[in-house]
């Protein structure tokens, strides 16, 4: 097969082929560029999904081995969000920018209409698929340095970002280790389907504690759980008692030895106290909540 494919309507493939640096059997490309709304409009023919899926191990495969042999003294469980923050949805999708991947897409013309070219989940599963194609054309290890040429400066990024590879999997680690349980993401949307905008809260045993904005749910909510970590972090969990009572929440002040901690009693509605019998950790929640409310949540 020879020449360049037909994308009607679309940009000639070849400045994207040369960004990719590869060249990509024609009907591949093509099918690799396929979305299903255009695939749906033009009487059901092939989409890229096939592609998307391989390409989606083909890149797996890739990135963790290149991290496991980067970071030979990191756990499992730090390669594992260094490698799902390199190939997230947002992550492939400012890669497929780069690139200008968007442009060249095709799409039905609902998803036209709604700039479907600059979706970051379209944007990510069309270049998986490509990577996919080119993994068919060239096998593993050319594609390998194609990969690694295009997701490099996120895996650098990913390297030096800590907690902030995933706000998610690290409020989930922070809240546990508080002896918190309990972490629920609620999501909305509003606007125009081709200028949508989430809006996500996250509550920790039942207390707000962070809000975060974006064009996809995924990265709303991820803003709202960095929210909450830092909010929860200036926090910690004081000693267990000695007489074998779970751990009580405690405000990290540096309150000199006669004062009184924020979570040593608190006034009830008749004027006196109440001693702190709430879930373990519960003051915990309520301080960093009421810290987060003043930072704006």
């Amino acid at each position: 097969m020879t020449g360049q494919p037909a994308i009607p309507g679309n940009a000639p493939p070849r400045a994207l082929l040369e960004r990719l640096g590869a060249e990509i059997d024609p009907e591949l490309l093509v099918l690799a560029l396929t979305h299903r709304s255009f695939a749906h409009e033009a009487g059901g023919i092939p989409t890229n999904e096939r592609l998307e899926f391989l390409g989606d191990s083909v890149l797996g495969v890739v990135v963790t081995e290149e991290l496991f042999r980067d970071h030979p003294d990191l756990p499992e469980g730090e390669l594992a969000k260094m490698r799902a923050a390199t190939v997230s949805q947002r992550a492939l999708a400012v890669v497929a920018r780069g690139i200008g991947l968007g442009p060249y897409i095709l799409l039905g013309r609902g998803e036209t209409a709604t700039g479907g070219a600059d979706k970051d989940s379209i944007l990510s599963d069309t270049l998986e698929a490509i990577i996919g194609a080119i993994y068919l054309s060239h096998g593993m290890e050319p594609t390998r340095a194609i990969v690694l040429r295009l997701v490099g400066p996120t895996l650098a990024r990913a390297a030096k970002l800590g907690a902030g590879l995933d706000w998610k999997t690290s409020l989930q680690e922070l809240a546990a280790s508080r002896g918190l349980n309990g972490i629920e993401y609620r999501a909305e949307g509003a606007g125009p389907d081709h200028a949508r905008v989430f809006t996500a809260q996250v509550l920790v045993a039942g207390q707000a504690m962070g809000t975060g904005e974006g064009t996809a749910k995924k990265s709303a909510e991820q803003e709202a759980a960095e929210m909450a970590y830092h909010a929860l972090l200036n926090y910690e969990v004081g000693p267990p008692p000695s007489d074998g009572e779970p751990p009580v929440g405690e405000v990290a002040t540096e309150a000199s030895d006669t004062g009184t901690g924020a979570a040593d009693a608190a006034p009830d509605t008749d004027g006196g106290t109440q001693a702190a019998d709430a879930a373990p950790g519960s003051e915990v929640v309520a301080a960093a909540a009421v810290a987060s409310a003043g930072a704006g949540v």
